[in-house]
């Protein structure tokens, strides 16, 4: 965006906004996108260009696009029936009713929640949810640590940036929360130490037994893990991975912890993505598509064996269960349950996925992976060796892509898409159209054919 050309009232508030994970230089060269409205799948930025987004925006929250009168309704009419009930001794029945709604979805156990603001607060009222347990429980009352993997993310506030590994949002903050450690992540395009992605596998379950032998499994209280992670791009497990996980935690009582904020409420084809392997996790966090961005909610799920050992959940947040951001959720679920919009999820995320495979061919592309509504495309320099790119030429194809109105993500050595929900056939080809594009041009400028 060339900021020469934006009125001067929003270049001189640009001077007073902090942009996130952006450089100044990067901001300064235009780089961020200020947009100022949106409707289905189109997003428009303030110089009146519009966008074709597949990305339901670059944090993954708005599954059901924009301007969805049904969601928008039903928030505006809580604001006007209970604005704000409290917290911990009161609290709105809307936030009662989710829940009970979430419990209704969740796989097996996954009966009660609480509620906070974000995908980082729910995975913070997770771990306290863990370490709590093991304390009332008795037989672990030191468990305190917290074993999660390279490459993860699970948010970005100070107890939840322990578990954090990418983003460089980590190392700038530490010495941080004590009682993390971490371990190799089941990556089966660039595999743990070059290793045959066969040995993948059965490598990283055995480290997580060996991690938490040696630690000592009476101070470890939970593993958490993202169903697909988004380092490098939407990196889904092997098939036994998380059954051999769970067997792994249940012998040596650590609760296992899905991290569903982003694959959470439809992005993979399922509820939730932990179905795709038949596996029930102790504690579940979820956050954005919960209220397809609509209202800022995290949701922490636990099961009922954990919820009845605890004669209380020591935990306060002002916000937490907000009746506006509950009512955008009841919306949410009730809108993708009118829709059948998890059966679309997974057939149109299938579609896509399979187009996108001819791009395979393209003399810089890698890998092409995904489930569902979330797919990535990732490079290398050098196929046999898989050598990332590491001078700029991701950031380029997302700009090539941006320029010719499809907004797409740079995530490490790939690009990401997830798209909302109601994307169609028509535009989810249409990305791929563009980005083989963007790939063939950038290809061209590398002088790699």
């Amino acid at each position: 965006m060339d900021l020469k050309n934006i009125d001067s009232v929003t270049r001189e508030a640009l001077d007073h906004y902090v942009f996130p994970l952006v450089s100044k230089t990067d901001v300064n060269s235009g780089d961020p996108i200020i947009f100022k409205s949106g409707k289905g799948m189109m997003m428009t930025d303030i110089m009146d260009k519009s966008y074709l987004d597949m990305l339901s925006t670059n944090t993954r929250a708005s599954s059901l696009g924009f301007a969805n009168e049904y969601i928008a309704k039903a928030v505006y009419d809580q604001l006007m029936e209970l604005h704000y009930a409290g917290t911990f001794a009161h609290v709105a029945d809307v936030t009662v009713k989710l829940s009970a709604k979430i419990a209704e979805l969740a796989p097996g156990e996954l009966t009660a929640s609480t509620f906070g603001g974000s995908g980082s607060e729910a995975n913070e009222n997770s771990f306290k949810f863990a370490r709590e347990y093991h304390i009332h429980k008795g037989d672990k009352p030191y468990a305190r640590k917290i074993i999660s993997r390279w490459d993860a993310y699970h948010g970005a506030t100070m107890g939840a940036i322990g578990a954090t590994d990418i983003l460089g949002t980590r190392h700038i903050t530490e010495p941080g929360v004590p009682g993390h450690r971490r371990i190799p992540a089941p990556f089966l395009y660039r595999t743990p130490f070059g290793m045959d992605a066969s040995e993948v596998c059965d490598f990283c379950v055995d480290y997580l037994e060996q991690e938490i032998i040696h630690e000592g499994p009476e101070y470890v209280a939970a593993f958490i893990a993202e169903p697909v992670m988004q380092g490098d791009g939407a990196q889904v497990p092997p098939d036994d991975y998380f059954k051999k996980v769970r067997a792994v935690c249940d012998k040596y009582d650590v609760l296992l912890i899905a991290d569903e904020v982003i694959t959470g409420f439809g992005r993979t084809g399922k509820w939730f993505a932990m179905e795709h392997w038949g596996i029930e996790a102790d504690i579940m966090s979820t956050a954005k598509a919960i209220t397809g961005g609509y209202a800022p909610l995290g949701a922490s799920t636990v099961t009922q064996k954990i919820a009845d050992t605890l004669p209380i959940f020591s935990h306060l947040q002002t916000y937490q269960g907000h009746p506006a951001a509950c009512a955008a959720s009841l919306a949410t679920i009730g809108y993708i349950e009118k829709n059948d919009l998890i059966t679309q999820s997974a057939e149109h995320g299938a579609h896509f996925l399979e187009q996108l495979q001819r791009l395979r061919d393209l003399p810089i592309v890698g890998d092409v992976r995904g489930l569902g509504m979330w797919t990535c495309v990732d490079f290398t320099s050098d196929k046999k060796t898989k050598a990332p790119f590491k001078d700029g030429t991701i950031k380029r194809i997302v700009h090539r892509c941006r320029d010719m109105g499809v907004l797409i993500g740079e995530e490490g050595t790939a690009v990401e898409m997830s798209p909302p929900y109601i994307a169609s056939k028509d535009e989810l080809d249409t990305c791929v159209d563009t980005l083989e594009k963007a790939i063939i041009a950038e290809a061209k400028h590398l002088g790699i054919s």
